[in-house]
């Protein structure tokens, strides 16, 4: 019976995708037996209760073979209509050309980026074993769960995998387990055109369990791999599963054809034939195999209600560690914490990474559930937690990673933290390398993930290490990117309150933006207003001048504006932390922030500054840094660029006459 329900499977994925006329048939029927033996005997999952806790997660990195998860969570029975499927990648169906989390009941994470899929299950395998350390007592096993993921040869192409592949085989991730499609062609042909290495040996070497040489569609073998799979508890597992892209397509089997576009009707006919299903009949599901799904959902759900069962006893037994658990889902604050924040003292200059680190252990205090590292910078991005313990092999209950110089994978890991639930992530490095993070942070920002980034080094100022450490074009790349909150505060107290925008920012990523160099604590005309995005922190009833910044360049700004008042030159200069949300607040709100029209507006940023260019009309002036920057000791390397506050002044006075 459950050959057939593989067939059906097939079938749904063949007539999909033509009903589409776009997609990719190949890779989910070539799935098609291992997707249902996941889904219908491995995997401990409730359709009914999407966000168990408990459940088995399932990434399909591949995630163009969307058909095969769809069809899947249809038949096992999630809120995924038959009618959804027929209107598979149409506009305002819950079945888009790749998974999108939120979109379809039962879809981890949004998958299609080749890698990223691979690095969420490492995130989603680190958070089980995180979660089971803090909440599992003796007899109380209330975490433990494994995490399954779905990848191709794209996949292992890509660094990103081998980044996380890496970090897995270091941790001893006992619970994920990786199948590896492995149908030998991608987009161009066969995968010998420029894929010819021992992905087998790869892993072994990164210190993963390898099952080699799985015939992928004997149900026999996948089972029985899948059992020795989880056998070993000090290794993640790579199982090679030895498939044939359009398996049972009569013209297309194993072809690069059958990858990126509809068969054909002929094709889908001859299909259906060599598998026994009636060749004019589309999306054809027989009563006998959806009474094959609801017998093995019903299985399923006995085993949901007896963890229910164990939960609530664990509850009664451990009321103090429940309240903790509720806490951590919900990634709730504390109601006190704002007060024990901006209590927070600092010395009359600091650089606002070290302003950053002070806060960040002050958090991790107040919330367990916290947790983050850096790749590899922990000491110059000040984010290593002390005392709060390691995440290492057999160690799972502290609140630091050690992610390596991995980049790429530390930004697809923490989406899989975020995701799993019940933990708080942050990571590190200097914002320079942010653009080795950028996929990752584009899929956080899509799946509206509460990650919080923590970028230091922000500019020209960190002098000596030359253009190639020097952000210039980073800053601004980063408040491109739809749903991400970037935030670079100007001192310690704006360093303070930016984290607790950062924590309160639950619906979507945040950036933290910090300088390497001191910068000195500000006199503020007015309370630090990070909602709005921006604050006037030096008044002038009558300005002649109007300096907008953010970072390092308020506090030139303000310098400059003491000179010019030596000129007898008022200026009123705004602190501009958030730049998206101070656009917002303009638009919407009745303000003369930016009044009177006739003062001479100025833009400071040290790197490119095509944003703030909104606020400016013709006459207006600009500073900022249009070239890589130079190597040499910092404030030479700004005054080079012109930011001083003796040329900032020099400019404006210029301006003015």
């Amino acid at each position: 019976m459950i050959n057939r329900a593989a067939n059906i499977v097939k079938g749904l994925a063949a007539d999909a995708v033509e009903a589409a006329s776009s997609g990719h048939p190949g890779m989910p029927i070539g799935c098609a037996e291992i997707g249902t033996l996941l889904y219908s005997e491995v995997l401990k999952h409730n359709p009914e209760d999407p966000q168990w806790p408990d459940r088995d997660r399932f990434v399909l990195s591949a995630g163009h073979g969307s058909m095969l998860l769809y069809s899947l969570l249809h038949l096992s029975g999630y809120e995924l209509a038959l009618e959804d499927l027929k209107n598979f990648r149409q506009l305002g169906y819950p079945t888009p050309g790749h998974p999108e989390y939120s979109d379809t009941p039962g879809v981890e994470t949004t998958t299609g980026p080749l890698g990223q899929g691979f690095a969420n299950a490492v995130g989603m395998a680190i958070a089980e074993r995180m979660l089971a350390a803090s909440y599992n007592r003796p007899d109380y096993e209330i975490f433990d769960h494994y995490t399954y993921t779905i990848a191709g040869d794209g996949c292992m192409m890509e660094g990103v995998t081998s980044e996380a592949a890496s970090l897995a085989g270091h941790l001893g991730l006992g619970k994920l387990i990786a199948i590896y499609d492995s149908n030998d062609i991608s987009i161009e042909g066969s995968t010998e055109l420029a894929f010819t290495e021992d992905v087998a040996a790869r892993f072994r070497a990164y210190d993963w369990q390898v099952i080699a040489e799985v015939d992928g569609h004997s149900l026999e073998e996948m089972r029985s791999a899948l059992k020795k799979a989880k056998t070993e508890q000090d290794r993640p597992t790579l199982i090679v599963a030895r498939t044939k892209i359009a398996h049972g397509a009569p013209g297309k089997e194993g072809s690069a054809s059958a990858h990126g576009a509809p068969l054909g009707e002929d094709e889908v006919r001859g299909l259906k034939q060599n598998i026994e299903l009636p060749p004019e009949e589309k999306f054809y599901i027989p009563e006998d195999i959806r009474d094959f799904w609801r017998k093995r959902m019903a299985v399923k759900k006995q085993e949901y209600q007896e963890w229910q069962q164990l939960f609530q006893d664990w509850q009664q037994q451990f009321p103090e560690l429940y309240q903790e658990w509720q806490r951590a889902k919900k990634l709730e604050l504390p109601g006190d914490l704002k007060e024990k924040v901006t209590a927070l003292d600092f010395p009359d200059e600091i650089a606002t990474r070290k302003a950053s680190g002070r806060v960040l252990e002050l958090l991790a205090e107040e919330l367990p559930y916290l947790c983050g590292g850096s790749a590899d910078l922990a000491p110059s991005t000040k984010t290593y937690l002390e005392d709060k313990g390691e995440i290492q092999k057999g160690q799972y209950a502290g609140q630091n990673f050690r992610f390596g110089v991995r980049e790429h994978a530390m930004g697809a890991v923490v989406n899989g933290l975020a995701l799993h639930g019940g933990l708080r992530p942050y990571a590190a490095t200097f914002l320079v390398f942010s653009d080795y993070m950028r996929p990752a942070v584009r899929l956080a920002a899509i799946m509206q993930q509460p990650v919080i980034y923590v970028y230091t080094h922000d500019s020209i100022f960190i002098g000596e290490d030359g253009p190639t450490h020097q952000p210039v074009e980073q800053l601004e790349s980063l408040r491109l990117i739809p749903g991400l909150k970037v935030l670079r505060p100007a001192d310690g107290e704006e360093t303070s309150l930016c984290w607790l925008t950062a924590l309160e920012n639950k619906n979507g990523p945040t950036a933290l933006i910090l300088t390497r160099q001191g910068l000195p604590a500000l006199e503020k005309d007015n309370p630090v207003e990070i909602s709005r995005g921006g604050y006037v922190i030096r008044e002038a009833e009558e300005p002649e001048v109007i300096m907008l910044a953010s970072g390092s360049e308020v506090s030139l700004a303000v310098a400059a504006a003491d000179k010019l008042a030596l000129e007898e030159v008022s200026c009123r200069v705004i602190s501009v932390p958030d730049r998206e949300e101070f656009t917002a607040y303009l638009a919407e709100e009745d303000t003369d922030l930016l009044e009177p029209r006739q003062a001479l507006r100025v833009v400071l940023e040290a790197g490119v500054d095509r944003g703030w260019y909104q606020f400016l009309g013709s006459q207006d002036l600009s500073f900022s840094v249009e070239e890589f920057g130079a190597s040499g000791p910092g404030e030479e390397v700004g005054r080079h660029f012109g930011f001083s506050p003796e040329n900032i002044a020099e400019e404006i006075l210029n301006n003015l006459t």
